[in-house]
């Protein structure tokens, strides 16, 4: 192995640049992760809420208050 400076001595330190560049791109990473993840989640609940519509028979409404109060008066 060839004796150079990097090999003898510490590396530097990093600046305060790099360190807020590499917090700055592990948050972002992490934010891209967890709306990819929401993303596929809703997806997946939605696929779930149209099955289970589908195989429910669909139930009417009752009428609204208004519509109750016009039947009874006539």
């Amino acid at each position: 192995m060839a004796v150079t400076k990097d090999n003898i001595f510490k590396p530097a330190k990093s600046s305060a640049e790099q360190k807020a560049s590499s917090t700055d791109t592990a948050a972002r990473q992490i934010v891209l992760a967890e709306a990819a993840e929401r993303v596929r989640k809703t997806e997946s609940l939605r696929k779930l809420r149209e099955a289970r519509e589908a195989e429910a028979p669909s139930i009417a409404a009752p009428p609204s208050r208004a519509a109750r109060k016009k039947a009874a008066k006539a």
